[in-house]
């Protein structure tokens, strides 16, 4: 009697935990209130278009309630189809923006903030990249800050908070007067602050040292925008909020 009377309970527990389950790409109660937005639905590509461009490009499908990007007709895994998309209704300042993402085997792909559309070239040109990788078989695994999670080629998030390829992460950039967070799967791994001298001295020993779009300076607000490079990356649970 009694062992049933605790199989119950558990089973009563259990339930409780599925009918309150959040729902993908949905807000919940407590997001409602503390003013988070959706900026993916889950069912179309709604306030989403081509970086530099109108319509959403062709290597982009819904699946499995997310947005995913694939190998573009024609191209090899690892070269882009010009597909680096932005959500191109409102350019965004002071935030929190949390993407769940998920990787295939050996992919690559990026999430970027203060994007600053210069025609003709890659959503990279003048924004900071949030490093979006499968840190096992990628091809571009040998430095540390070109992890997951990590502001790309300037700052290493921790390796050991990435989930591996096939399996969801939630990364959370939380940005406020030039001060940012990179918050991974829960654990804070980068913290920066831009249009410092500190941040000048990491540009300058970056890749990006050479890039006109740096070298003109970061944008104090912009786009948010996705990468395309040539691997087939998921992202879902796209929510922002304004602070």
């Amino acid at each position: 009697m009694k062992r049933n009377i605790i199989l119950s309970f558990v089973a009563l527990i259990l339930l409780s935990v599925v009918a309150t389950a959040q729902k993908v790409n949905e807000l919940s109660a407590k997001e409602k209130t503390e003013k988070w937005v959706l900026l993916f639905n889950g069912k179309d590509f709604n306030g989403w278009r081509q970086c530099n461009g109108t319509a959403m490009p062709k290597n982009w499908v819904i699946e499995d309630n997310a947005m995913k990007v694939f190998t573009g007709e024609g191209k090899t895994p690892g070269s882009g189809a010009n597909g680096d998309i932005v959500f191109g209704d409102k350019k965004f300042k002071n935030f929190e923006l949390s993407v769940d993402w998920k990787a295939s085997k050996a992919a690559n792909s990026g999430i970027f903030f203060d994007v600053r559309e210069v025609p003709g070239q890659p959503v990279y040109y003048a924004a900071p990249e949030i490093q979006v990788l499968d840190n096992v078989d990628a091809s571009d695994n040998k430095i540390a800050s070109h992890l997951a999670g990590s502001l790309y080629d300037m700052i290493a998030a921790d390796p050991k908070t990435v989930h591996p390829a096939g399996e969801w992460n939630t990364i959370v950039i939380r940005v406020e007067n030039g001060k940012v967070t990179h918050v991974q799967n829960g654990v804070k791994v980068v913290e920066y602050k831009m249009w410092t001298p500190e941040w000048d001295t990491m540009v300058v020993h970056s890749k990006f040292k050479t890039f006109p779009g740096w070298k003109e300076g970061i944008s104090k607000e912009g786009l948010i925008g996705l990468q395309d490079h040539g691997y087939p990356v998921w992202f879902r649970n796209i929510k922002i909020r304004e602070l």
